[in-house]
């Protein structure tokens, strides 16, 4: 077999359907977000080799990885205890940053304990994998659109597994409804959905969930810094976060920094961080990652000007996007899906935005949306400014014109 040959035809395949990925080279400005240098512009449509620009698609939804005191932490840990971690926290890893970070953790949660991993993916991969495969016939339900980071883990358990309509607590009442009443039940879904932005009803599926003695676990990932008392995410701000097994989250979001977490019973904790492959064997995070993560939970704890300035942006958003005419899905939360409905279009818009207007939105294409439902997922921040959110919408509408899409009524 022609490896290379195969390799390529695969790739000239993405391409004609265009969900081929290219990645912008950005160098985002300390002290300015969203502000960044696109370092490969001429390959984007630019006429130069560098361009400035105003990112609108990034998951740092508070600008937390530019605030000054999540910077001066990270400066301090690293010149106070070096670059790495030395290794996995079994052998040489743990530090007390670890340790002050899993507290922080369980305290925002109202949780007995917390589990650090190196990325959100992980955390789900590992968990979901390790409980599922051991609880012995365990079954679990997943919501129909988990994350693939869910699913994967879900999928290397090997655990029986059915999938429940998404947000639908009446389809899992009637699956679990005929699942023998003995056998142990995991309900594994998120608060907010990362593309089209609505969020679950947390509340009716922990009622159907405790019916039925069943665990529960929910991926707060694209909440946690944003809602809730103290950026505790939906479960807080729904008070039902008592009611869920184990929660999980990321710092590399709303907190800006870079990594994964579980919180729950200080049993569970400890089950998993003695028999998660994904977390035994992965080294652990560097001490200066861990420090500035401790430094922007607690500044978001009593950031709720920010929060509401971040919602205020969001919404400014989507008015100024209708009074052009230009449709986007409605939802509750901060994430703004625009959708085109076709792969080319979605990134021949997405080059233009970018070569025409400086405003850098990545298309979303197959496999992360399906097909029929490519889009720009715009998500606002507290720091761009009602000029940055005028800018914004009129190049949207500009270029929604060119392609000749259908405007809202």
């Amino acid at each position: 077999m022609d490896h290379e040959a195969f390799f390529r035809r695969q790739l000239d395949r993405l391409r004609a359907e265009g969900n081929y990925r290219v990645f912008a080279e950005l160098e985002r400005h300390a002290g300015d977000f969203p502000r960044a240098t696109l370092l490969n512009a001429r390959d984007h449509g630019a006429q130069s080799d560098t361009r400035e620009v105003t990112i609108w698609c990034s998951n740092d939804y508070l600008g937390m990885g530019q605030n000054p005191s999540v910077l001066a932490a990270m400066h301090e840990a690293i010149d106070r205890l070096g670059a790495g971690a030395g290794g996995t926290r079994n052998i040489s890893g743990t530090s007390s940053q670890h340790v002050l970070l899993e507290q922080e953790l369980a305290r925002l949660h109202g949780k007995e304990a917390g589990l650090l991993f190196g990325s959100g993916y992980m955390s789900n991969w590992a968990t979901l994998g390790t409980i599922a495969a051991r609880v012995p016939g365990c079954i679990v339900l997943s919501d129909a659109g988990n994350h693939a980071s869910m699913i994967e883990g879900i999928r290397h358990s090997r655990a029986e597994r059915q999938i429940f309509a998404h947000n639908d607590p009446r389809d899992l009442e009637r699956r679990l409804d005929d699942l023998p009443p003995d056998a142990p039940k995991f309900v594994v879904f998120e608060s907010v959905y990362s593309m089209d932005g609505d969020i679950a009803p947390i509340a009716e599926l922990c009622d159907v969930a405790e019916r039925h003695d069943a665990m529960t676990y929910l991926d707060e990932v694209h909440a946690v810094g944003l809602y809730g008392p103290h950026g505790a995410g939906i479960a807080a701000r729904d008070g039902v976060a008592d009611r869920i097994t184990i929660i999980e989250g990321t710092l590399a979001k709303g907190f800006g920094i870079v990594g994964g977490y579980i919180a729950g019973s200080a049993a569970m904790c400890d089950y998993v961080r003695s028999f998660a492959s994904g977390y035994i064997f992965t080294t652990a995070p560097p001490p200066a990652l861990t420090a500035g993560a401790i430094a922007s939970i607690r500044a978001l704890r009593d950031a709720d000007d920010l929060r509401a300035l971040h919602q205020l942006r969001v919404s400014q958003v989507r008015r100024a996007l209708e009074r052009e005419g230009v449709p986007h899905l409605d939802n509750p939360s901060h994430i703004v899906p625009v959708i085109v409905g076709d792969p080319v279009a979605t990134r021949m818009m997405s080059e233009r935005l970018l070569s025409r207007h400086g405003i850098y939105v990545q298309p979303i294409n197959y496999p992360t949306v399906p097909r029929g439902s490519e889009r720009l997922r715009l998500t606002p921040t507290p720091l761009h400014s009602e000029a940055d959110v005028a800018h914004l919408a009129s190049a949207v509408g500009e270029e929604w014109a060119s392609f000749k899409l259908q405007r809202s009524a």
